[in-house]
């Protein structure tokens, strides 16, 4: 990790500083960080601690209250381990982890069921638009292409190519335009994917409108939200067909 290496370069350096020999004062004078270094070095800081949050909804967070708690903690007086040490800061230091865990889970909550929201109305709104046919399950889909007889079932290896995008039209995963299909197990997929795929042939292509609890459901997976309703474009290049276990033994 990028952000490990630059902490432990940075440890290296002041080792090596305090191994190194003794210098003359015109020469302490000479090494002198410039006000250009010191600039560097807290906006290389600010990324470090930045990377930690990165990825993580914390909402509007206020930096000045943040760089106030960074100061405070580099000007405190004393030893950390001592039982009043914490009394100089403005929030108590031991009730941070609960604090933000608090924050995060009420941040997780909003985005959750906001999305929940979002989700059905879009979901009930597709479902009036021509063409669109919903499965029992609840999977939303439209046939483009048919494709040919040859249909994956779901112990069955396709060949794919698709573009996948929430329902504000974000891509969060796509195939090359110019590349080769991917290939993958029906059944090592989201059940929207591998209910839906089954519903066309080899060359066909199919729009998939795919509920939560047909994809990541409540908890999401990295950069999709929980509860998000999920959108494909898909073309079903090829289909791998398991052979029949009486055709394995024969085969074997």
């Amino acid at each position: 990790m990028k952000v490990f290496k630059f902490l432990c370069a940075l440890v290296l350096g002041v080792s090596f500083v305090a191994c190194s020999q003794s210098k003359t004062s015109s020469e302490l004078k000479s090494l002198t960080p410039s006000k250009a270094e010191i600039d560097s070095v807290s906006y290389y800081l600010g990324i470090s601690m930045g990377a930690q949050l990165y990825g993580m909804d914390w909402g509007d967070l206020n930096y000045t209250k943040m760089m106030k708690g960074i100061k405070d903690f580099v000007n405190a007086k004393g030893d950390y381990r001592d039982a009043d040490f914490f009394d100089q800061f403005e929030l108590n230091p031991n009730e941070g982890n609960e604090k933000i865990n608090a924050y995060l889970q009420k941040r997780m909550t909003i985005v959750s069921e906001g999305n929940k929201i979002k989700g059905e109305k879009y979901l009930a709104d597709n479902a009036k638009k021509a063409g669109v046919q919903t499965t029992d399950s609840g999977l939303q889909y439209k046939i483009v292409e048919a494709g040919n007889d040859v249909k994956p079932s779901v112990s069955d290896t396709v060949w794919v190519k698709y573009k996948g995008t929430t329902i504000d039209g974000k891509v969060f995963d796509q195939t090359s335009e110019d590349g080769d299909p991917v290939m993958f197990r029906l059944d090592s997929v989201i059940p929207g994917w591998s209910e839906g795929l089954q519903l066309i042939g080899e060359g066909g292509k199919i729009e998939l409108v795919i509920p939560s609890v047909l994809a990541y459901g409540e908890t999401g997976q990295q950069t999709i939200e929980p509860n998000s309703v999920l959108c494909f474009e898909v073309e079903l290049t090829k289909v791998g067909k398991v052979a029949p276990v009486e055709e394995a033994i024969e085969a074997e």
